[in-house]
């Protein structure tokens, strides 16, 4: 079970679904201390730490780099305590974004963030919508604690239209197909990075909420 004693920051800079990602952390949770938070003090007290994002990139990084926020996740990485990043979250991670006619990113993990392409087909020659919305499959590439009793291939819920793709094999921890093959989440030591929306995706990602609320932080 999560410990009651967990306190959760979530990073608010203006550019996530931050209430729906503390509503459901409480929901797995309802002990937990989740504080949504722009203070870089109480971000880097707590226990645990969300880096959400929902929107444009160059708003994001806009926002993230005025606030000092990249300083604040490399000292919480450089802490060793578990961070999860969703979404645009997991983009600015990157080293640099094809959005918005080019952004440069954290540069925290190796890799780039690539449009899916106008037209974009599936392997039968179907046209696919961009963006990508709605519920995929997962499939897992290796094992991780943030897994724990989730099946392989379940389903979680996407909106983008940018994916990511890791320079680092080691760090990909799951794919995903949608006319391309997608990083649908990366993990390297304490961080673990996902594009889908866990806190919209019913019970698996639930699970994957509460077993980042148990983890330690080691791989």
């Amino acid at each position: 079970m999560p410990s009651s004693q967990s306190s959760v920051a979530v990073i608010d800079y203006g550019m996530g679904n931050l209430h729906s990602v503390a509503s459901a952390l409480r929901k797995v949770d309802p002990n937990a201390n989740v504080l949504v938070t722009s203070e870089a003090r109480d971000i880097l007290n707590a226990d645990r730490v969300i880096f959400p994002g929902v929107g444009a990139i160059r708003d994001c990084m806009a926002e993230i780099l005025r606030l000092g926020f990249d300083r604040v996740v490399r000292d919480v990485i450089d802490s060793g305590k578990p961070l999860l990043a969703i979404c645009v979250g997991m983009q600015a991670l990157m080293n640099h974004s094809e959005e918005n006619n080019g952004v440069d990113c954290l540069s925290i993990l190796p890799g780039a963030v690539k449009f899916f392409g106008d037209p974009l087909q599936n392997a039968n020659g179907e046209k696919l919508k961009v963006p990508h919305m709605g519920w995929n499959q997962v499939h897992q590439t290796q094992a991780h604690p943030l897994w724990k009793n989730i099946a392989q291939d379940s389903r979680f819920y996407f909106v983008h239209s940018y994916y990511v793709q890791c320079t680092q094999p080691d760090y990909v921890a799951a794919t995903a197909q949608y006319g391309v093959t997608l990083h649908a989440a990366l993990a390297r030591d304490n961080l673990f990075a996902v594009q889908f929306h866990p806190e919209k995706s019913s019970d698996a990602g639930l699970m994957l909420l509460k077993n980042f609320l148990c983890w330690d932080g080691k791989p």
